[in-house]
């Protein structure tokens, strides 16, 4: 037996079916004469030729005819029918062989070509990532190795025909090759002209005589040219593509536009669009435009203008209050009636009663028109359904964490009455526990409604992250220098929500040995317990910071490094800390907690320079201590209770919400150091949906405000140590760290050698050169950077992610870091008595010895230097931020304009008036030239200079 073929390149497929039903309404008379006139035979096992991709058992599977069966024409029919309709092959062709035994079916079949390769010529407006998104976007179903069929060839020329004409190309023409690759193979060849670049020219609107062309002009956020917003000559520099599929959508923004400012009827008619030739100049090459441009006109019919005469409600019957469902609306009778608005009040209508378990809601407005006063009354008619109450919360994902952990930390419970907001909190909640991808209620959580018992079945769709973190950590940054180390963290110890972590750094500046563990519900109760035991040592020199990061010293020369505070600080002690979710304080907005710590350390402190080591050794923060004990044996004991409150959507890298930290830490029960230094900070993101080419929020704005204070009690001021140091990658990340603070003069005694005016020194004893020669104590003030007692930090970012891993920042930083309560720079009676009884001058030698020198009382507290406290600084500029996966922390790449900068050139300022300076040289000729020598020398002014602009590189975060 044979049949006749009708293969796809020779016909279509409507012949095709016209001549298989008139085939087989011919051979069924025949066959079933056949089978009538002769004795059925039963069938041999099938074989099957010309197949080479598709086994042999693929193409037996699809038959009705087995071996033993007896041969029916009517169920060989069905085996062709069955093939072919697989599309899988070109020809089909069931031949029938006779035996004495048996009947043979012999299977010719001809596969369809499959794509070897696909090219695309002459497209340079769009790569060809782009191109297979869109095909995949469009379920084309045309890829290398996929089956050869010319309707999705057809099908991909047009997706790539609409690909090209929303970039610019509306004339582009798309001409497929198809060469064969023997023996079953095609190469495709897309083969593209994409013709003139064509994008939106004037803009113009006939029938708007109250709305202007520029606010309706506005309104078309896919067409409308990028500009200057809100400015008149600026607005519209460079025109956009012209798609004309997103015409429509800009058409009933406009529409909408009207409906805003309360032209209610407002109507908009099918835009007329005009091709012309570019013309005019470039503003970017200043040369003549080339391509095409098309011109939109736009007709509407505005109508009256509308007030809003009130809304009423129907139909609520669970809800009798209608003061509070009109308060779920922000516009107010009498304004004129604004469409957004409106909807806005509908969706918070919806979600109040998504709150009290009605999640079939369902408010329908009829808008009433009263002519005569030209007010819209709108009856919002409400279909309330019934409760629903939460039968079963499901989870799915979560193959280490246990679902107790992940139920404690939902708002929502079986058997309570259904409410999104608590849905929609308890996912953010579990988004901050950084357990699991970010999770969003509308795409990983499925609800399952049984209307007849009004009951809902949750499940939650999670994918855990890796709850072990072991590997390499280390970077560069201002504080720390170079850095490596080996860290072990678990964040979710055994599935049960456990914090474990060992961390050991060590580097240039820096040494960090840490153990912490965190048990966030103990006894099964909301109540976190953590200990951590430390030691460690910090070399906090800024200038031999950024050396080591860059090779090269850093915006500051060796004079201004004698005015920072230069000094290593070795720390060992242990930390307690617990902590409880208030649930019922802003519930519905996010997630609050209150914590206490206690942190006892033992530090002691070495200082680098002469300024650091006056000031560290006189400041009255120890009492009954002075001078270079007071540095040895400092032990805090620090008492801190915390506040909290977190709506952000993600623990790392967050996209939208808020957060609030507010803690006081109290140094003084124990110890020797007692001080108080509250500190409060507030940051809050954006997700920019409104951006055109940002629609999905992808890009991120951002801002944090930081606050904080220190003072010392009970007759102490608070540690050097402990004061408030800005500058850096942490807060301005323009000016090298800690350098962004006050300055303090200290008094200082200097012994200066009396010199003749030749230049020799004048000895003691002339007779022996050893006793060396006659110096002269002098009272000088020196400049040191001590920090301040207050700092108020601003940030903001606006965040574009790159790729996976990779962000890009613009960036604004300000800082003012000052000493808001001068008696925090008091020296302790030591510390004054040690610099005011000394006897200063020299005014008469004899044999070598001093005589005639004086006491000096020096003011106490220590003076700030004038034009360096309230000193405002910020930097501007761009970062590029870098996830590190070995590091596991950010890699930074900033430039920074600093535009507000301390740039000035301070006095030297004399223990003593001129005259008194001068009492204090001998009246000769050496003591004359010394003093002139001395004035030059301590005379001459200081010379502050901030950085204008930094380049850095750094592993840290800002905020």
């Amino acid at each position: 037996m044979s049949r006749p073929v009708c293969t796809r390149s020779s016909c279509s497929r409507i012949a095709y079916a016209v001549l298989l039903t008139v085939f087989a309404f011919a051979m069924v008379p025949s066959l079933r004469a056949q089978a009538v006139g002769s004795e059925a035979q039963p069938l041999c096992q099938p074989q099957v030729v010309g197949n080479r991709r598709i086994p042999k058992e693929s193409v037996l599977a699809r038959l009705f005819s087995h071996q033993g069966d007896l041969y029916d024409p009517q169920v060989v029919e069905r085996d062709f029918n069955s093939l072919w309709n697989t599309g899988y092959f070109d020809d089909v062709r069931i031949e029938r062989v006779d035996s004495p035994k048996c009947v043979q079916l012999v299977i010719y079949v001809r596969e369809k070509p499959t794509i070897r390769e696909i090219n695309y010529k002459g497209i340079s407006t769009v790569s060809q990532s782009d191109i297979m998104d869109a095909l995949k976007k469009a379920k084309v179903g045309l890829s290398v190795e996929s089956q050869y069929d010319p309707t999705r060839i057809k099908r991909a020329e047009v997706v790539l025909k609409e690909l090209l004409s929303a970039h610019g190309h509306q004339f582009a023409t798309v001409k497929e090759e198809i060469k064969t690759i023997p023996p079953a193979a095609v190469s495709v060849t897309f083969t593209v002209k994409e013709g003139p670049t064509v994008k939106v020219g004037k803009i113009a609107f006939d029938g708007n005589n109250n709305v202007p062309d520029r606010t309706l002009r506005s309104a078309m956020k896919n067409l409308k040219p990028i500009g200057i917003p809100h400015s008149i000559i600026l607005e519209n520099l460079f025109a956009r593509t012209f798609d004309s599929s997103k015409l429509d959508e800009d058409t009933e923004r406009v529409r909408q536009a009207y409906r805003d400012r309360g032209y209610f009827k407002a109507l908009t008619s099918e835009p007329t669009t005009h091709v012309r030739d570019a013309g005019g100049l470039n503003p970017l090459t200043l040369r003549p435009s080339k391509g095409k441009r098309i011109d939109i006109l736009m007709p509407v019919e505005e109508g009256d203008r509308y007030r809003l005469g009130g809304i009423t409600f129907t139909g609520n019957k669970h809800y009798t209050n209608t003061k509070a469902l009109r308060a779920q609306f922000a516009q107010k009778d009498g304004e004129f009636f604004n469409a957004t608005l409106f909807g806005k009040g509908l969706e918070q209508l919806r979600k109040a009663y998504g709150e009290g378990g009605y999640i079939n809601f369902v408010g329908t407005p009829v808008p009433r028109i009263d002519e005569a006063k030209k007010q819209i009354f709108l009856d919002i008619d409400i279909d309330e359904g019934k409760p629903f109450y939460v039968s079963r919360i499901e989870f799915q994902g979560n193959s280490i964490t246990r679902d107790k952990v992940i139920r404690r930390e939902l708002l929502l419970e079986e058997g309570q009455v259904y409410n999104s907001r608590l849905w929609e909190l308890s996912i953010m909640r579990l988004n901050q526990l950084n357990y699991f991808e970010p999770l969003k209620a509308e795409q990983d959580s499925e609800s399952r409604q049984n209307t007849d018992d009004a009951t809902v079945d949750l499940l939650l769709k999670l994918k855990e992250k890796g709850k072990n973190s072991i590997g390499l950590n280390g970077g560069i940054s201002g504080l720390s220098g170079s850095f490596i180390g080996l860290n072990y963290e678990t964040n979710n110890f055994l599935g049960l929500g456990e914090t474990l972590s060992v961390q050991a750094n060590i580097g240039d500046l820096s040494r960090n040995l840490t153990f912490g563990f965190t048990e966030p519900y103990f006894r099964n109760k909301p109540i976190s317990l953590g200990i951590q035991v430390f030691t460690t040592k910090y070399d906090f020199n800024p200038a031999k910071g950024y050396s080591i990061a860059s090779n090269l010293s850093q915006n500051v020369s060796s004079a201004q490094q004698s005015l920072l505070t230069n000094y290593n600080q070795a720390s060992t002690g242990m930390t307690l800390s617990v902590g409880q979710p208030l649930r019922h304080l802003f519930a519905r907005s996010g997630v609050t907690r209150v914590g206490l710590s206690y942190a006892l350390s033992r530090s002691s402190v070495t200082t680098f320079n002469d300024n650091t080591r006056n000031v560290f050794q006189t400041l009255a923060f120890r009492s009954g201590v002075q001078g270079q004990n007071q540095l040895n044996g400092i032990i805090s004991s620090v008492l801190t209770p915390s506040f909290t409150f977190s709506s952000l959507d993600r623990a790392v890298g967050p996209h939208s919400g808020k957060d609030l930290n507010a803690a006081v830490s109290i140094a003084g029960a124990g110890g020797n150091v007692k001080y108080i230094q509250p500190i409060m900070s507030w940051r809050q993101f954006f997700p920019m949906k409104n951006l055109k080419v940002n629609k999905e929020g992808h890009n991120v704005l951002g801002y944090r405000i930081q606050v904080s204070h220190i003072s010392g009690f009970a007759g102490e001021v608070a540690p050097p140590t402990n004061r408030v140091y800005s500058g850096g990658e942490s807060d301005v990340r323009g000016f090298d760290v800690r350098s962004a603070s006050p300055y303090t003069f200290i008094p200082n005694q200097v012994l200066f050698n009396l010199t003749n005016p030749d230049g020799n020194t004048v000895p003691r004893d002339p007779s022996n050169p050893a006793l060396g020669s006659v110096q002269i104590p002098l009272p000088l003030y020196r400049l040191v950077s001590i920090g301040g007692d207050t700092s108020m930090t601003a940030n903001l970012e606006y965040r574009i992610p790159i790729v996976n891993q990779v962000t890009f920042a613009f960036f604004t930083d300000f800082n003012m870091t000052f000493d808001l309560r001068p008696d925090q720079l008091r020296q302790s009676i030591s510390g004054q008595q040690a610099i005011s009884s000394p006897m200063y001058g020299c005014p008469t030698v004899i044999n070598g010895a001093c005589f005639g020198g004086k006491q000096l009382s020096f003011p106490n507290p220590l003076q700030v230097v004038p034009g360096t406290n309230y000193v405002p600084r910020m930097s501007n500029g761009a970062e590029l931020q870098v996830i590190l996966p070995i590091v596991n922390a950010p890699f930074r790449i900033f430039y920074a304009y600093n535009s507000l900068r301390l740039y000035k050139d301070v006095p030297q300022q004399l223990a003593t008036d001129s005259a008194t300076f001068r009492s204090f040289f001998p009246d000769s000729g050496a003591g004359q030239y010394t003093y002139l020598q001395a004035l030059q020398l301590y005379g001459s002014p200081y010379t502050l200079r901030e950085p204008r602009k930094t380049f850095r590189l750094t592993v840290s975060t800002t905020f």
